[in-house]
């Protein structure tokens, strides 16, 4: 490689080195589906199967939880984050995740780091069953300080036209069944980081107040891809539609599901509440009002099914490995309206 280039920061070499290390990772979501091989100009996929198929396609990254990743020099499980909140976007309107395209951009280039961030995505993508066909990795150095990086995800899904899941057909008196979240997943970092690393990232070291592990441990933990237990759910029962809570909670996102003429209203006693919403909120100060616009508040996807399914779509949940509570019901009116205890 150029010399010059090399000097100016940027190591052609290194990035020859990440991408034979990740031809591994890449390989093992290949669907029959994927044309060619990793290295062309652009992703191939063949789509078939569809007798009206409508594509869907998600962007998205991690945000600042890349700042834990970089404190706790732990990169592992930051890829399934940003496969996360691209696939859960597709799935929750009907749609199955067909492929994925990453961008890793770096100040520089470590084999051993970039390599570590595409296996979780790779490990994203074997959980949703989606095929990781490309992506880009730019060394910048000027932009990043050295070891530090952004990663964002773009996904494209597919589903028939006739199953859209766009929520016109929710009425009042259908039920809201909500699958658990496992802590924050990818959302209300820079408020969590305020709270708890103001003095420096020491307390990420630190055994939570709760139970066994630590910090940073529980901050860290990958956002869960419902991708499987939503299929599932689909087969089984009639879902209208469906809504992934992410920035803004559940205040925000589930009347992103409903018709004009439809509210909600959640019983915020109907589901266990993570033990770390309450930590942050102690920690914090934090009012009732901040954390239900801030955070998931344990509840990382939110279905409607008529009342009568409701029991059905519970079980099956549980069958795929969620956790699933019946969190509350359609109502006429707009907006969401609270009930159950106060957060304690």
């Amino acid at each position: 490689m150029s010399e010059a280039y090399r000097q100016a920061g940027v190591d052609i070499d290194a990035g020859n080195e990440a991408v034979e290390r990740i031809k591994g990772h890449v390989e093992r979501t290949r669907r029959p589906e994927v044309l060619g091989d990793l290295g062309g100009f652009g992703g191939l996929f063949r789509l078939s199967g569809y007798r009206e198929p409508v594509l869907v396609a998600a962007t998205d990254g991690v945000g600042t939880k890349l700042k834990l990743a970089f404190a706790m020099d732990r990169h592992d499980t930051i890829g399934i984050d940003c496969v996360a909140m691209c696939v859960n976007d597709l799935i929750v309107q009907g749609a199955e995740p067909l492929f994925f395209l990453d961008y890793l951009a770096t100040g520089k280039l470590l084999p051993d780091q970039a390599e570590a961030v595409v296996k979780g995505i790779a490990d994203g993508c074997e959980q949703a069953g989606c095929a990781l066909i490309g992506g880009e990795t730019a060394e910048m150095p000027g932009m990043y300080s050295n070891g530090k990086y952004d990663v964002a995800g773009f996904a494209v899904g597919a589903v028939e036209r006739d199953q859209l899941l766009g929520g016109e057909h929710i009425q009042p008196g259908d039920l809201m069944v909500g699958l658990a979240s496992n802590g924050l997943h990818s959302n209300g970092f820079s408020l969590a980081r305020k709270i708890l690393l103001a003095d420096g990232p020491k307390r990420l070291a630190e055994q939570v107040p709760w139970g066994e592990g630590t910090w940073g441990d529980a901050l860290l933990a990958p956002t869960r891809i419902y991708v499987r237990a939503l299929q599932a759910l689909m087969e089984a029962c009639q879902v209208k539609g469906g809504a992934h809570i992410t920035g803004g909670g559940l205040e925000e996102n589930v009347p992103r599901m409903l018709p004009l003429e439809c509210g909600v209203r959640l019983d915020r006693g109907a589901w266990p509440q993570p033990e770390i919403f309450q930590a942050l909120a102690q920690e914090g100060n934090l009012s009732e009002e901040d954390l239900y616009r801030t955070f998931n508040m344990g509840i990382g996807m939110v279905l409607c099914v008529p009342k009568e399914q409701a029991d059905l779509a519970v079980r099956t949940a549980a069958e795929a490995g969620e956790r699933a509570y019946v969190i509350g019901e359609v109502t006429q009116g707009s907006g969401v309206t609270w009930t159950g205890r106060d957060l304690a």
